[in-house]
This record gives structure tokens, C-alpha cells and sequence, in this order.
């Protein structure tokens, strides 16, 4: 909600909607949409927002219905200049806003939203289609696609990724892996030669993005031919580097997606104890799936492994979780199994 003025007057005076501060017009807000919709708003708040808002609740006196509806007012327009800005960017909000509600109106909400918002680099850029900016950067420094897949989402990422030249492609990867943190300069100056009508309302607090956590993101949603290719590289140019992308690219609760028969056969490469430790510290959804595709007496003795086991190491877990996925990887790479990735058709012949 955004914060406005001074706080409102109490004492039986009548207030005007014009000194309502943020959180009174908020439990107003609340009051009026009713206890259900309140309902599902809290659950997405923190406790100590809910306890504020439930205390101005509590607080609030007889509204009249114009105040009330200059609240509703208020939040629709906000929401409406949000969605404009998500849209098109700060630029493209004002514009529209001005049409639907004059240049003054229009200008007082965009303040009003701008003095809290953050617009993440490349704001404009995220929103264009793959294929389109895709030609649009492959001519870049694998520098400078790097950062811009970075900032990207790793769906749209990903797209990009697979689709530019095979020699460029590690190049990249490698950079995103190894991305720390970029100052607001660069970020800018990136923006200013790729695209002069970028927002220009970047953070001056350093940003993060990149890491080993987002070429892994992206690498997951890749085809398996560019991702192989991708990791292969890697191999040979940072040998460490690929083994802790390898070892990320598929986690152990992933088991979860594959199909009946390709979880038979990994059960079959598994060791017993292993598979025990690996299980310790799952949800039960995975452990149902694993179960499910044993005989009920093999499954009763891995049951009883895991009962008589007692307490593990948690570093013991994670290294039987990874020797199952190093097998799930091995069996997919020799085409035994089939690992669903996003994005790829599902058709299998």
C-alpha cells in the first residue's frame, strides 16, 4: 500500500479521506472488500503486518461511503499504474495514466509508486520476445549476453542459450556461473548501447544476479543436446566448475518426475543402503514414488532399513542422494531413461 500523509484525527471528529495515513487506508480497504478476500490477502502477508493491520482494524470508526469509495478509488488506480508499469515501464505507465486520468493525477501515482519501487536492469529488454532478442544480442560480447541472460527469466534464458552458436554457448554459460556482483554504471552503460528507451530508474545498490544457481536454472530448461554440449565444454575449460553444475542440474526430489519404468530401472543400479540414507530426509511424496515401484516385500525391508538406521548424518544423506542422481544422469546419457525437461515435447518414440 502506498504510504501518504499524517495520521488520521480520532476523537468522534470526522475525518476526511485525505488524512488517512497508509495503514488506515489499507484496514479500510480490508474492511470494505470483506472478512473472506481479508482472509486470503493475510495469508500472503508477514505476522507482523497482519498484527498492525488487524490493530488499525480494530481502531477504525464509522466511514462514510464517499470515503470509502475514494479508498477504492485510490487502490485501483495504483493497481492499474502497477500494471502499466509492468507492462511498459515507467514511461509508458505515465502515458496511458495521463490519457485515463489527466497529467496531475497521473503524475501524483507514479510518485507515489516510484518513491519504493525498484526496476530491475534490463526491465524492457525482459519482456521481448526470445526469438526477437535473440537477434538482437547474438552479435554481442559473451560478456554482455551473459549479463542480460542473467537478468532475465531462466524460461526466456534458456530459449536464448540453446539457440546461439555452439562455440558461444559454453563461453556464456561459464560467465553467468562465474557472474558476482555488477556495479549500476555498467549495468547502465549495457542498458544505454543495447537500448536507449531502457528505464533509467536502475538501483544504485549494487545488484546480484548470475551464479552457478542461475546457469543451472537455465541449463535445466535447455534441450538435452545444448545442455551436453554446454557441459562438455565446460569439462574441459573448468573441470571444477561443471561438477558443481552437474551436481545441481538434477536434485535427488527431481525422482519425483520420472515415469514408473525409469524409476524401476534406477532402483536396479541402486544399492540398497544407499537408497536408505538417500530417503531419510525427503518428503514423503518421493519416498511414496520410490515404493510404489517395488515389491511389497522389497519395499517392507527398505521400510525396515530405514527404521533400524536410526540417526544420519545429513552429510551422509546428501552423498547417497548424489550417487543415485550421478546414476539417473548416467542412464539418460546412454538413452536407458528419459528425464523431462520444460519446454521440450513430450512425445517419445
Amino acid at each position: 500500500m502506498a504510504k501518504t500523509d499524517t495520521g488520521a484525527e480520532y476523537g468522534g471528529k470526522k475525518r476526511s479521506e485525505k488524512n488517512f495515513n497508509g495503514r488506515q487506508k489499507a484496514a479500510t480497504f480490508l474492511v470494505t472488500i470483506g472478512s473472506e478476500i481479508s482472509a486470503e490477502i493475510f495469508k500472503y502477508l508477514r505476522e507482523d503486518e497482519i498484527e498492525t493491520l488487524t490493530f488499525e482494524i480494530a481502531r477504525l470508526e464509522t466511514i462514510e461511503p464517499e470515503q470509502k469509495d475514494a479508498i477504492l478509488q485510490e487502490f485501483q488506480e495504483l493497481m492499474m499504474a502497477n500494471q502499466f508499469i509492468s507492462t511498459g515501464g515507467i514511461d509508458y505507465a505515465r502515458e496511458l495514466l495521463e490519457k485515463a486520468l489527466g497529467s496531475q493525477k497521473a503524475v501524483d501515482i507514479i510518485n507515489r509508486l516510484t518513491s519504493s519501487l525498484q526496476v530491475r536492469p534490463f526491465d524492457f529488454i525482459r519482456r521481448t520476445d526470445p526469438a526477437h532478442l535473440l537477434n538482437f544480442i547474438q552479435q554481442e560480447h559473451p560478456q554482455t549476453i551473459a549479463l542480460i541472460l542473467a537478468y532475465l527469466e531462466p524460461n526466456k534464458a534458456s530459449v536464448i542459450l540453446q539457440n546461439l552458436p555452439h562455440e558461444v554457448q559454453s563461453d556464456v554459460a561459464r560467465r553467468i556461473a562465474t557472474m558476482d556482483r555488477t556495479s549500476p554504471e555498467v549495468l547502465r552503460e549495457v542498458e544505454r548501447v543495447l537500448e536507449k528507451k531502457l528505464s533509467t530508474l536502475s538501483s544504485e545498490d549494487y545488484t546480484a544476479a548470475g551464479g552457478v544457481s542461475s546457469i543451472v536454472e537455465i541449463l535445466n530448461l535447455v534441450d538435452r543436446a545444448s545442455e551436453k554440449q554446454i557441459i562438455e565444454s565446460l569439462e574441459d575449460e573448468d573441470p571444477e566448475l561443471a561438477e558443481e553444475i552437474k551436481k545441481r542440474m538434477f536434485v535427488f526430489e527431481d525422482i519425483v518426475m520420472l515415469d514408473d519404468k525409469a524409476i524401476q530401472k534406477v532402483m536396479r543400479e541402486v544399492d540398497g543402503q544407499e537408497l536408505a540414507k538417500a530417503l531419510k530426509s525427503v518428503d514423503q511424496e518421493v519416498q511414496d514414488k520410490i515404493f510404489r515401484n517395488m515389491s511389497k516385500r522389497a519395499a517392507g525391508m527398505l521400510k525396515e532399513d530405514m527404521e533400524f538406521m536410526g540417526p544420519v548424518r545429513l552429510k551422509d544423506v546428501e552423498e547417497a542422494q548424489q550417487k543415485i542422481v550421478s546414476i539417473i544422469r548416467k542412464l539418460e546419457d546412454s538413452g536407458e531413461i528419459v528425464v523431462a525437461r520444460a519446454g521440450e515435447d513430450e512425445l517419445v518414440v
